[in-house]
């Protein structure tokens, strides 16, 4: 049996067959700039969904502040480690981003237990004092979402942007369209679905397409071409 082997190979023909399904069943899909399209793709190819081409929602020049974030040595905070686990660290590394996930660490577990909140309410509280540009990713915890957007209100919170992606069936719907109808700008992936997953495939398209990569891995997944 001929199968494709090499993984570089397999994720070209994947970009390419994401295209192809795209101009076959939804022809009327457009994208507004080569990031969006890069986000988009990059989110169905991690989840072979392609309803996430109408519910991923841009708001509030999004990718422009992800963009600050990235090329000014901020930080991104994130909800879970298994979102932190699917970033491409080698290139924030690169350029010098700081990225954290604090719900396990001991100074969190204690100040959600002594307020009564939950740990990821507790690091966005904890990550407001971070100095320098703040990028949120949210994969699993609406009530993230919940706090950075009752914190932005409160004038205790000013983050560059946030991904907001959680799965579920309690408040992460409510909390996704909440953040995508506030005056953050966001990434949001609207009802129920979502994960951590999608969290990073997000954030990586946009380091892939800034193009941190290798000129040969360029080719294969800046648009899904060979």
């Amino acid at each position: 049996m001929s199968y494709l082997k090499e993984a570089h190979k397999i994720e070209a023909a994947s970009f390419q067959k994401i295209q192809e399904i795209i101009d076959q069943e939804h022809p009327s899909i457009t994208f507004s700039d080569p990031f969006e399209e890069a986000v988009l793709k990059r989110v169905v190819f991690a989840s072979a969904d392609f309803d996430y081409l109408y519910q991923i929602k841009f708001s509030h020049d999004v990718i422009q502040k992800i963009i600050y974030v990235l090329t000014n040595k901020g930080t991104i905070f994130t909800d879970t480690t298994m979102v932190l686990g699917g970033f491409n660290k080698t290139l924030l590394e690169q350029r010098g981003v700081a990225y954290r996930c604090l719900v396990n660490e001991p100074e969190i577990f204690k100040e959600a237990k002594e307020k009564g909140i939950t740990r990821s309410m507790a690091a966005v509280e904890y990550a407001a004092k971070v100095e320098g540009p703040k990028l949120f990713v949210f994969g699993n915890a609406p009530t993230s979402i919940f706090k950075v957007l009752d914190m932005v209100e409160e004038g205790r919170l000013d983050p560059d942007a946030v991904v907001g992606v959680p799965v579920g069936f309690v408040g992460a719907a409510e909390s996704k369209l909440q953040l995508h109808e506030s005056s953050i700008p966001s990434i949001a992936a609207l009802g129920r679905k979502g994960g951590s997953t999608i969290a990073a495939a997000i954030i990586n398209a946009i380091l892939y397409q800034l193009g941190d990569e290798t000129e040969d891995y360029r080719r294969c997944t800046a648009f899904g071409k060979s």
